[in-house]
């Protein structure tokens, strides 16, 4: 990221300083809020940063325009300027990540699945005692490695994502929280770059299928659930002995049934699992399409996976 990564921070550390709150809901949601009247054109930092609307330059500070110029997350619409990305609030945290709407291919996403993550993780790390080595799997813009950092004392913490973007905001956003050393940044598939067995994997594998083939949404075959079967092989190997896996995905449910469950069952012998419903219907609107014609919903799971 080069000298990116300070101005980013300036920047992130101003909106905190200005009271700038916002929680970023799914794209349907936004597409509907963005379509009413009087939101085509920002009016304040929220517009700017959280709904992605294109701005005047009088629209927001001098001193937040200047950081974000220098932080190069400006683009020129006509005779307006719109942000590359935006800033969404996690609990004590605020987390740069990609602007609506997240069609490029290296787009980093955060949303309600990210909030619903961060339940998951901060729920299960509270049980336990102090981490050796955690590694993030997938990390995106790293709400998982920071919700980490807020549950569980973590001596070293890896996170990894095949997106080179994601982990510069990842990074950007673990400063703003205060974790500027013994973190690990690593460009790669699952954990094929990291070399260290670790005591708690997390993940937030993409699982739906998407036909533009997006990384942070593509979960591939079974219905989105391929990607999340293989990190979890992934993880299998790479835990040490009464290490954890704490994986949340979703699940197509084909006639009553979860396949995945069944398949992941599978995959992790040898590990004690607790695998739970987290949500029963996420992403109906994926069941218009042909792929999902034999589907009767979509259900968010929450896997809590110990190493025997």
């Amino acid at each position: 990221m080069g000298d990116l990564l300070p101005a980013r921070l300036a920047l992130l550390n101003a909106l905190r300083d200005c009271g700038y709150a916002f929680t970023t809901p799914t794209p349907a949601t936004h597409a509907r809020i963005v379509a009413r009247p009087g939101k085509t054109v920002a009016r304040d930092l929220r517009d700017v940063l959280g709904w992605s609307l294109p701005f005047a330059p009088d629209a927001i500070p001098y001193a937040i325009l200047d950081l974000m110029r220098r932080a190069e997350m400006l683009e020129q619409r006509g005779d307006l300027f719109a942000s590359r990305y935006r800033v969404s609030t996690l609990g004590a945290d605020l987390v740069l990540h990609s602007a609506y709407p997240t069609t490029q291919q290296d787009a980093v996403f955060f949303g309600p699945d990210s909030y619903r993550f961060a339940t998951f993780v901060r729920g299960e790390l509270l049980q336990m005692r102090a981490i050796e080595h955690l590694v993030d799997i997938g990390a995106g813009a790293g709400a998982g490695a920071l919700t980490a950092l807020r549950s569980a004392d973590i001596a070293q913490l890896t996170l990894t994502d095949i997106n080179r973007t994601a982990l510069d905001l990842a990074r950007v956003n673990l400063a703003f929280a205060g974790r500027t050393e013994g973190a690990a940044y690593i460009v790669c598939d699952a954990l094929a770059g990291v070399d260290k067995p670790a005591d708690v994997i997390i993940a937030n594998p993409p699982y739906i299928i998407d036909a533009a083939r997006r990384a942070y949404r593509d979960g591939g075959s079974m219905h989105g659930a391929e990607v999340s079967l293989a990190w979890a092989q992934a993880a299998a190997e790479k835990l040490t002995a009464g290490g954890v896996l704490l994986l949340y995905t979703g699940a197509a449910i084909v006639n009553g049934e979860d396949r995945f469950k069944a398949a992941l069952h599978q995959k992790l012998t040898g590990f004690d699992i607790n695998y739970r419903e987290l949500d029963p219907d996420v992403f109906g609107e994926e069941l218009e399409r042909p792929a999902y014609a034999d589907v009767e919903r979509i259900a968010v799971v929450g896997v809590t996976a110990m190493k025997r």
